[in-house]
């Protein structure tokens, strides 16, 4: 179990150090020969050994035993969670799903994951995936490590317990999760349930965007992301060891729990970030700025602006555009965009847990009931400076690459077969020929 009191560290892709134990950190190299205790050191390196200084990415880990695994390596059925999507689908239509259902008795974190689009291949190290998760057991002697990227963790119902390999974060709504690749890390559940978002990024680590003309301040600021303190446990359990590698699982068992580092130092960590932390800008005259000023991470796909993944959060925030449709108006992005409400209410079309998908370039905005409800406002009122609900928080999934949705996401039980109908209705404008 986490300690009673967690302490975290503060600040975004800063280097940290910290040690379980006072004199367990070496202070004048990262290998000695004898390190303190008789710690293992051991380097994880997140990017190539020659990348630029500021995007280099690597931690030392100073551990009762070496990681190396004794026993062999068998594959494992992954069931609905993969990492090829020739299967998918590429479909125009938007589309939407209520939230999912409870699983089935005894499903732990990594069993509840199920993919529900992707682009790319791990192999080339280009491309996302976004999966969803319901569960309602702890990972308990078991652990998991992605390879082929990083992992943005997204709770929606159910705080969760990530123990990782350089200690532990607790995770609620509205908060989110980054487990860098290679990182290993179980879940416990101490609500009993849990349900939410993952999104995976291969070959890009996520970072914070640039602001620029936004300036120094504003959006994300890297002293609210939090990395844990390490806490080392020895235990003698066999642990089950579950490893993602181009898509497939592969499983070992351990004699000794993983999460044995005594200390580490580094810039390659697990994060946590409260979304209600986020300093939502907009526009203070007319029109709306695009969704990009709301942009949390971000992985970008090329030097030329374009994202291979964007994570965006709807916060409540005001809106005081004049002589403007303050509805989200009708647009076609060159971007895929998956939507989720993390937070709201227990009822109507968009209650909590709902998630919706637009395909690349496809039409999208609000429906015909909102388009004509606010056309039709009187100028005064339509004028006024307006709040949105602080009770609600919205994400979104964006990339520039053309996702493919799981055909088992298609003809889910939970899809929403009413939502096309509330694109018809819409007040058609007075144009005489």
């Amino acid at each position: 179990m986490p300690p009673t009191e967690l302490r975290y560290q503060s600040g975004f892709d800063n280097t940290f150090s910290s040690e379980a134990e006072r004199g367990a950190l070496p202070r004048r190299q990262n290998s000695p020969r004898k390190a303190p205790f008789g710690l293992v050191p051991e380097q994880l390196n997140g990017t190539g050994f020659t990348v630029r200084r500021q995007e280099n990415r690597r931690t030392w880990l100073y551990r009762l035993r070496p990681s190396i695994q004794p026993r062999p390596w068998e594959p494992k059925e992954s069931g609905r969670f993969v990492g090829s999507f020739d299967r998918g689908v590429s479909s125009p239509e938007v589309m939407r799903w209520r939230p999912l259902e409870a699983p089935g008795p005894s499903t732990d974190w990594l069993d509840g994951l199920v993919t529900f689009a992707g682009a790319g291949d791990p192999a080339t190290r280009t491309g996302v995936a976004f999966h969803l998760y319901a569960a309602n057991t702890d990972m308990t002697d078991r652990v998991f490590c992605d390879v082929d990227g990083d992992l943005l963790i997204l709770p929606e119902l159910g705080t969760l317990q990530l123990q990782t390999e350089l200690g532990w974060l607790v995770v609620a709504p509205g908060e989110l999760a980054l487990i860098p690749a290679g990182i290993r890390f179980s879940v416990r559940l101490p609500d009993g349930r849990g349900r939410g978002f993952v999104a995976e990024v291969f070959g890009r680590h996520l970072r914070l965007p640039e602001r620029g003309p936004v300036g120094a301040n504003g959006m994300a600021d890297a002293r609210h992301f939090l990395a844990p303190v390490a806490a080392w446990e020895d235990r003698g359990a066999e642990t089950e060891l579950v490893v993602k590698q181009l898509g497939g699982l592969w499983r070992t068992t351990a004699p000794f729990s993983p999460f044995d580092v005594v200390a580490w130092h580094g810039n390659f960590a697990p994060f946590k970030y409260d979304l209600r932390l986020y300093n939502s800008l907009g526009s203070a005259s007319f029109d709306h700025p695009d969704p990009s000023l709301l942009t949390v991470l971000t992985a970008p796909h090329d030097d030329h602006g374009r994202s291979a993944f964007d994570l965006a959060a709807f916060l409540g925030r005001w809106d005081v555009t004049e002589n403007t449709f303050r509805p989200p108006f009708f647009h076609r992005n060159a971007a895929t965009e998956f939507n989720a409400v993390i937070q709201g209410s227990d009822s109507g079309p968009f209650r909590q847990g709902t998630f919706t998908w637009t395909p690349y370039l496809s039409p999208h905005g609000v429906s015909a009931r909102s388009y004509n409800g606010a056309v039709a406002l009187a100028d005064d009122i339509a004028n006024r400076p307006a709040r949105g609900s602080d009770e609600s928080i919205w994400i979104q999934f964006e990339s520039a690459f053309i996702l493919r949705v799981m055909p088992w996401m298609l003809d889910h039980p939970c899809r929403d077969a009413t939502y096309l109908k509330s694109f018809t209705g819409y007040k058609s404008a007075a144009v005489k020929p």
